[in-house]
């Protein structure tokens, strides 16, 4: 598949999407976003791929959406072999279905914070700032916060959402936005840890921990329960069993 302004690599186990509109500062437009939901619907679709990695080419891992663009879609460079669908960036990563780690090396400005909040695992070097400059220009991060609202406390999403000046990679550390410092020795052995975990188990799980979020709490067990009935009678997964109890482990 040729995409514009996204580039896809497969090893192994592994789907590495690349953000390659770096003359841009990777701002997203439609036909990006739609060209990522292309991506990570072939992603969820392979049985072979466990892990979805998220880089960026250049100096800003993403500024956020294209403004020019979105206020003139004809500057759009569009995808003929793609439809563009009216759908935002975190709808899109909100489809991820297998685990996903992303790796700034980049700084991260206003919406380019949906496509971090939408993955299972999070790595910046440490130099890297990150920043929603959105209420000095008058509008508000909406959809980050929607994201930042699964995990951080409201009062604190708020108190970020107000500040539009940066801040560093520690400090989204401790927010909960980024898990660690990049350390790529230690990035390889997360990466491949994945080689042999079952995918469908692992698709199953991400699946439901979505279905959790608006379900009613009665109804959280018996749902869980009927997703790990469902499980079980998958005949990959039965063979697994069956292997794992003849072994006697």
């Amino acid at each position: 598949m040729v995409y514009n302004f996204i580039k896809t690599t497969i090893d192994t186990h592994i789907f590495t999407l690349t953000l390659d509109r770096d003359s841009k500062r990777n701002a997203f437009t439609p036909t990006l976003v739609n060209e990522v939901a292309h991506a990570i619907a072939l992603v969820n679709s392979l049985k072979e791929i466990k892990l979805f990695v998220l880089r960026a080419n250049g100096s800003i891992f993403c500024a956020g959406m294209d403004l020019k663009v979105y206020q003139n879609p004809e500057l759009d460079e569009f995808n003929p072999t793609i439809e563009n669908k009216d759908i935002s960036l975190a709808q899109v990563m909100d489809t991820l279905e297998k685990p996903s780690i992303a790796i700034l090396e980049g700084d991260v400005i206003a919406g380019g914070f949906m496509f971090l909040l939408g993955c299972t695992y999070v790595f910046a070097k440490k130099d890297i700032q990150f920043k929603l400059p959105e209420i000095a220009l008058g509008i508000f991060p909406f959809q980050v916060m929607a994201g930042l609202l699964r995990i951080m406390p409201e009062k604190k999403v708020i108190q970020l959402c107000l500040d539009p000046t940066s801040f560093s990679a520690q400090q989204a550390i401790s927010y909960g936005i980024v898990d660690a410092i990049l350390d790529h020795e230690k990035l390889k052995v997360l990466m491949d840890s994945f080689a042999n975990k079952s995918t469908e188990a692992m698709q199953a799980g991400i699946r439901a921990s979505k279905e959790l979020r608006s379900m009613d709490d009665n109804l959280r067990y018996s749902f869980l329960l009927k997703a790990l009935t469902a499980l079980k009678d998958n005949p990959e997964v039965k063979r697994e069993m069956e292997k794992y109890n003849k072994d006697g482990v």
